[in-house]
């Protein structure tokens, strides 16, 4: 399929996502939805019939105390539910989407955190499915000084899809910078086939560049929210940050876990 038509493909499901349901439809339909996809239902914020649309129970908040943060000091928390796809060092400048497809760090980036050594530092891909609690929060308190929004393509980010095709460095995506008192992260937040809306708070979808002021987020604050299944990439320079020796390809994450450690 040809980009404009996927690209008016993902629109359509946003259209059809946001279409008003009838509160009796409500609880039946969400129920369905849920089975389809394996979502932990028992985990919305409200009733099934408080939700107005498909894309509101989608993008649902979760009730109070069902993410608990990490309160270890040292502790970068998960910025999202989902799945590692890779956690890996970057060599020669360059990050591996899947066997055979390896791209370079820079292009995924689109010129944030250009002043940052990268080689060495630690990148870790999440995956989020369709299951998924889809909002995104902040993995350590800080400062958002950095936005870019990059147009792309929109092809699944699917792990099945990764392994045919190159995807991360070429999807639309939008790039943070986030300065910590520990170091900066990066954080590249991945829009797919059939995602209408990547929203991130209090930065506009256009924007490209400093944030003035900076954005103050706390460590597990909500920072956005995708719309259907995505992916965020967390990169941080070299000496900064020791994953969690827990986590392997396909271990499951919750926000507010503890996926690294600082070093510093």
């Amino acid at each position: 399929m040809i980009d404009p038509l996927r690209r008016a493909l993902s629109r359509s499901v946003g259209f059809l996502a946001d279409l008003p349901v009838p509160r009796l439809l409500r609880p039946p339909l969400f129920r369905a939805f849920g089975r389809f996809t394996g979502a932990h239902m028992e985990e919305a914020a409200l009733a099934l019939d408080q939700y107005g649309s498909l894309g509101e129970f989608f993008a649902r908040p979760l009730r109070e105390g069902c993410r608990p943060i990490d309160d270890e000091p040292d502790a970068l928390v998960s910025p999202v539910d989902g799945r590692v796809q890779r956690i890996e060092v970057i060599r020669n400048g360059m990050i591996v989407q899947a066997k055979g497809f390896e791209y370079p760090v820079r292009e995924l980036l689109a010129g944030v955190g250009e002043e940052f050594n990268l080689e060495g530092g630690v990148c870790m891909t999440l995956y989020l499915s369709p299951s998924d609690y889809h909002r995104i929060h902040t993995p350590a308190a800080g400062e958002i000084s950095e936005a870019r929004w990059v147009r792309g393509k929109m092809h699944s980010v699917a792990p099945s899809v990764l392994t045919r095709k190159m995807v991360l460095p070429v999807n639309e995506r939008c790039v943070l910078r986030l300065d910590t008192d520990r170091g900066p992260l990066l954080l590249v937040l991945v829009a797919a086939l059939n995602v209408a809306r990547l929203i991130v708070k209090d930065v506009a979808p256009d924007w490209s560049g400093m944030v003035h002021p900076a954005l103050a987020r706390e460590r597990g604050a909500e920072l956005g929210r995708f719309e259907l299944g995505s992916t965020v990439i967390v990169i941080a320079p070299p000496n900064t940050l020791e994953p969690d020796s827990s986590l392997a390809p396909d271990s499951v994450v919750r926000v507010g876990r503890k996926i690294a450690r600082w070093t510093q």
